[in-house]
């Protein structure tokens, strides 16, 4: 830490602060931002070894930006709404002269030209993006495990997984290693390592934020969502990267409204739907009993709890598996060694170069979904598998619909356990498919959904609780979580971390 912010409050520890409370503690010259970085980067240094939730560190630039940020601020010039606060970019989301690797191999060099909206959204609001997350390689996993890089841990237990696919970004906010997060959510990715790790994690609409710069996985499922510490900070975030985009052609002309205005209404009246679906075989116990309390406080509060279902929930699972790995496998044909990215050192002619190049590049989940998608689209099986599994999507979607008209939310798990250790499912990609039974369904219905923590399991991990709303109800969600929040202290426990003198 440095001497200036020591001399304001020596027993003062940034990190533990929200980004609102220290965005206005910024504006009000109370500490600068290039203290409140070097504050962050001193942390890093000193916890990312034990967490490894970073493939790279924007050390230079981010040290580069806070001054600037600083000096605005110092002459009284406009500044946006995340002015100084540190933020951490999944590493499949392009920054410009910033290396984005997908936590691949093949992708080990690639530097894009380019800032994905989101990112240049943030440098328009003047966040500071300070590194770049581990996750599992393409997105495609649920533990982090997967990467071609580290295995990220979770910073309750080491031994146990952050969830995935974002679990470097959940990983960093619940470490305090950044402020904020951004992730990608294709079947959970932002939801289940927000449960896993306790913060807040909101997957959009589809088509609420562009995806203009997210390296493709299920085209039709992925959508950016942010990762933070508590509900008012997904607010302010998702006020940041919402809104239309010309250039991503699922970008919707919806207004984005003020999702911190009237985040504070309460519940009263609200009509909660119960998916009986969601409350089945499988569910651990300490999830169930979680969620009962949950919903017991939601009553008090004034809401209304329905039970309901949703029947086609049985199937989702391997829609989503159908649909997103024959997306992926159209998605991931561009990686061949000739545009960019790795390339085989030897080879025998074009056709061996690419088989080499690609073989040699992905890592075994990848190349297992690559396969798998090539057959559901091959020649004879297209209708027996594709084609069926996107006419039940829409039978999954129509149950949603339906739910609706009946509920104003829909409140379930997020995750069916609270964490695994690391190496648990690695062995077995079905078992490991089904930690986004509950969260898969809102990306086939491309409905949004948060994840807040409500509670934990008996062995110290947190529980996370989804709730899910009609298309375009982000304002509702947020008010819905920030209720729970409000009368709740989850989400100010913080873990127990291992690390060096200077920081304990």
């Amino acid at each position: 830490m440095s001497k200036d912010i020591e001399s304001r409050d020596v027993s003062l520890r940034l990190f533990e602060y929200t980004a609102h409370h220290l965005s206005a503690k910024i504006l009000s010259k109370e500490i600068c931002a290039t203290d409140l970085v070097k504050h962050f980067l001193e942390r890093i240094k000193s916890v990312e070894p034990h967490i490894r939730a970073y493939i790279t560190i924007n050390e230079e630039d981010a040290l580069k930006k806070a001054t600037e940020i600083d000096k605005k601020i110092g002459n009284g010039e406009t500044t946006g709404l995340l002015a100084g606060i540190p933020v951490a970019v999944k590493d499949n989301i392009c920054t410009k002269s910033l290396s984005t690797t997908c936590a691949s191999k093949i992708l080990k060099n690639f530097i894009p030209p380019y800032d994905a909206f989101v990112v240049k959204r943030l440098k328009e609001e003047d966040a500071i993006i300070i590194g770049k997350t581990n996750l599992d390689e393409f997105a495609m996993g649920s533990s982090t495990e997967n990467s071609g890089y580290k295995i990220t841990r979770n910073p309750w237990n080491p031994e146990y997984v952050p969830g995935g696919s974002s679990g470097g970004s959940a990983a960093a906010v619940a470490a305090d290693l950044s402020m904020m997060a951004l992730g990608s959510d294709t079947g959970g990715s932002v939801r289940q390592p927000a449960a896993l790790c306790g913060i807040a994690g909101v997957k959009p609409t589809y088509g609420r934020v562009s995806r203009y710069g997210l390296v493709a996985f299920g085209s039709s499922l992925d959508q950016i969502g942010t990762l933070t510490n508590d509900v008012k900070d997904a607010a302010i975030l998702l006020q940041v990267i919402a809104g239309y985009d010309s250039r991503d052609s699922t970008s919707m002309q919806v207004s984005v409204p003020d999702y911190l205005n009237g985040i504070d209404s309460g519940v009263n009246g609200l009509r909660i739907g119960i998916p009986k679906e969601y409350f089945a075989a499988g569910l651990n116990a300490d999830v169930h009993n979680a969620l009962k309390d949950a919903l017991k406080l939601y009553e008090r509060l004034g809401a209304k709890v329905i039970d309901m279902s949703l029947p086609h929930t049985e199937y989702a699972v391997a829609v989503y598996y159908i649909v997103a790995n024959a997306e992926a496998s159209s998605n991931l044909a561009r990686y061949d060694g000739v545009r960019y990215g790795y390339r085989a050192p030897k080879s025998n002619g074009i056709i061996d170069m690419y088989s080499r190049t690609r073989s040699e590049g992905f890592g075994n989940e990848v190349k297992r979904r690559i396969m798998l998608g090539n057959y559901a689209l091959s020649a004879g099986y297209y209708d027996a598998y594709y084609l069926k599994a996107s006419k039940v999507r829409n039978l999954i979607k129509n149950d949603f619909d339906i739910a609706f008209q009946q509920v104003d939310c829909i409140i379930c798990p997020t995750s069916p356990v609270p964490g695994f250790k690391i190496g648990e499912r690695a062995k077995n990609p079905l078992e490991m498919y089904l930690s986004d039974i509950y969260t898969i369904p809102a990306n086939l219905a491309g409905i949004p959904g948060i994840s807040v923590p409500c509670g934990f399991s008996k062995e110290g991990l947190p529980i996370g609780m989804q709730i899910l709303a009609k298309h375009f109800e982000e304002k509702k969600l947020l008010q819905i979580a920030y209720a729970f929040e409000r009368e709740t202290d989850f989400h100010l426990k913080k873990p127990v971390l291992k690390v060096s003198s200077e920081q304990r």
